[in-house]
This record gives C-alpha cells, sequence and structure tokens, in this order.
C-alpha cells in the first residue's frame, strides 16, 4: 500500500514527466534532452514505487541508507546542472559583447542622420 507521501511523490513525478513529453512534442525541448529528463523523472519514479531498490543501491556503493545515495546522486546531478547553465550563460554574454560590437561599429561607420528641420527642445 502506497503512503501519503508517496502518492503526492508520485503525482508529482508523473505531472513533471507530462511536462517533458508535452515540451518535448513542441519541439521546446531536443530530444537529447527529453531522454535525459525522461530518465531522470522514471528514476524516482522507481525510487518511490520501490524503495528498497535505493537501499539496494546505497548497499552497491557502501552507503547506509538509501535516502543518502539519492542525497549525494542529486548534489552531483545539480553541481553539474549548474555548471551547465554556467557555460550557457557565459556563451550567450560573449554572443551578446560580439553583437553590440558589431552594432557599434555599424553606426559608427553610418553618416550621422540631419538634424536639420527638427525642433529644438530649449
Amino acid at each position: 500500500m502506497l503512503t501519503a507521501i508517496q502518492i503526492f511523490l508520485l503525482a508529482l513525478v508523473l505531472f513533471f514527466i507530462s511536462r517533458v513529453v508535452l515540451r518535448a512534442r513542441e519541439k521546446v525541448i531536443p530530444a537529447k534532452t527529453a531522454v535525459f529528463w525522461s530518465i531522470i523523472w522514471l528514476s524516482a519514479l522507481i525510487g518511490i514505487l520501490l524503495p528498497k531498490t535505493t537501499t539496494q543501491l546505497a548497499g552497491i556503493f557502501g552507503v547506509g541508507r538509501g535516502v543518502d545515495i539519492i542525497v549525494y546522486i542529486s548534489l552531483v546531478l545539480l553541481f553539474y546542472l549548474v555548471f551547465r547553465v554556467y557555460v550557457m550563460i557565459e556563451d550567450l554574454r560573449r554572443d551578446i559583447t560580439s553583437l553590440v560590437r558589431q552594432i557599434a561599429l555599424q553606426n559608427a561607420s553610418m553618416p550621422p542622420k540631419s538634424t536639420a528641420g527638427k525642433k529644438s527642445g530649449r
């Protein structure tokens, strides 16, 4: 029989899986990303429905409890994802800087617009 927390987590994970599938169908996320997140959420689903599997996994890695191995794996995954986001932000920053330079150079080579005929605000 499922406990209240298992039912809650099960509903949450099923919702997350539906979001991954929806975003993949809409082509918002690439197929590789959808597969990655599907594996993550399906692993969570297994851990929720079969909690003894996490204890067995912990035993394989020499960790005391199943929840400990989940925390360790989650931390490693989060650090990896933060690193990926950092790299993407740096790439975007570099691209924006390059675009701003190109636009500035284009505007500098253009003749200034004539202000003749405009009324001065003074």
